[in-house]
């Protein structure tokens, strides 16, 4: 028996039941929108492949198989198909030659069925792996040309926030010299005005005291996105020395005193147990402390700010910032230290002269100086925020 002609004989019907089959099966989604004809692909070369391997009287042809295998799996991985999908096909291929030809089979000896049998799942075992050889390379290189894309595209967005946030920062200084001054003279004016002006007509010194606290509160938005940026940058050197922590929280409580004392609050202060010394960098620390405190006062308006510095053991000292404020929302506590995010409460939607930025800034020091921030807070109660420092900073 030529079983290899009978297969040739039947070799349109299969194909033509094959690609039916696989418009059918429902786990091949990627053929649904294909014409016949792209659903074929190179099929068809495969079965003429292995016609010739099952023939007894012809060479058999295995380059072909590998060539049309190998076509076949470059094109399914540009049609986008899945693995299991490539496999299934397959699979209906198998099942197909199998309907068409059982009658005929039948008619052969044991042996010759046998033999039949072992070929053409051989083929098709041999088209599967070099199928899926393409495919997978073919996967690869898209995974390559999509990871360079990506590089150039990285590359690029960086540059362009570097670019933005160098133009940025020169902005921020060309506004700070006119603000400065604007600044100075309200201030001087304001002065004369209150000399001058009697106290029953005070309505210029409103308006003057109006410029002069929006301009300050400018002129701080601009130091904190100044800072912010600096940090991002990585242009922050710690200049590491020696620090007296006591004398550092006495400067920042006398700096904030008028502030607290404008909505009648009270600064406590505990260093019984804080270090005497530490070695860090005290004009970032400083600025810690003052942001914490600060803050504090800005959203506390009845009771008493306390700050509590002590050694932790033999590594670490920390400090301690609370307050008797409007508190923190739980789903806030996350992003309290996001730049811009600003807390709002019931009794108000957010402190006015807030820039969103001082515990931004206040997180990426303390990172800085190699400390860690924790937070505890409750609304309608306070906050309290606690770093935790090495008493020596490592460069």
């Amino acid at each position: 028996m030529e079983f290899s002609q009978v297969l040739a004989d039947n070799s349109n019907t299969i194909i033509t039941k094959w690609v039916a089959a696989v418009r059918e099966d429902r786990q091949i989604e990627s053929a649904d929108d294909l014409s016949y004809t792209a659903i074929k692909n190179h099929i068809p070369d495969v079965f003429q492949a292995m016609v010739t391997v099952l023939s007894q009287s012809q060479e058999s042809d295995i380059k072909s198989i590998v060539t049309a295998s190998w076509k076949h799996g470059l094109l399914r991985a540009e049609q986008g198909f899945d693995p299991s999908e490539i496999a299934r096909e397959y699979r209906l291929l198998r099942k197909v030659i199998f309907d068409a030809v059982e009658t005929d089979l039948l008619q052969a000896t044991p042996a010759e069925i046998v033999r039949y049998m072992r070929l053409i799942d051989a083929v098709i075992d041999e088209a599967i792996a070099r199928c899926f050889h393409s495919y997978v390379g073919e996967r690869l290189r898209e995974l390559e040309h999509l990871q360079a894309s990506l590089r150039l595209h990285n590359d690029e967005l960086t540059r362009l926030v570097s670019t933005n946030e160098d133009k940025l920062s020169q902005l921020a200084h060309e506004l700070k010299h006119p603000l400065t001054a604007i600044i100075g003279y309200s201030d001087l004016f304001l002065r004369q005005q209150r000399r001058t002006i009697p106290k029953d007509n005070p309505v210029n010194i409103e308006h003057i005291e109006r410029v002069l606290r929006n301009g300050r509160h400018l002129l701080r938005l601009i130091n904190n996105v100044l800072e912010l940026s600096r940090y991002e940058a990585g242009k922050i050197q710690l200049q590491v020395a020696p620090t007296n922590t006591r004398e550092l929280i006495h400067n920042v409580c006398e700096m904030l005193e008028p502030l607290a004392s404008e909505k009648n609050l009270s600064i406590l202060v505990d260093w019984q147990r804080a270090p005497n010394e530490v070695t860090t960098d005290g004009f970032q620390l400083q600025q810690i402390v003052t942001n914490l405190v600060s803050n504090a006062i800005r959203y506390t308006e009845t009771g008493t700010i306390s700050i509590v510095c002590e050694v932790v053991d033999s590594e670490k000292w920390a400090i301690a910032v609370s307050d008797t404020g409007i508190g923190i929302a739980e789903k806030d506590q996350t992003k309290i230290f996001e730049p811009y995010f600003r807390v709002t409460s019931q009794s108000r939607p957010y402190a006015p002269d807030s820039t969103g930025l001082g515990l931004a800034i206040v997180v990426r020091l303390v990172k800085l100086l190699q400390g860690e921030i924790s937070l505890v807070s409750q609304e309608g109660v306070g906050s309290t925020f606690t770093v935790t420092f090495p008493l020596t900073v490592e460069v």
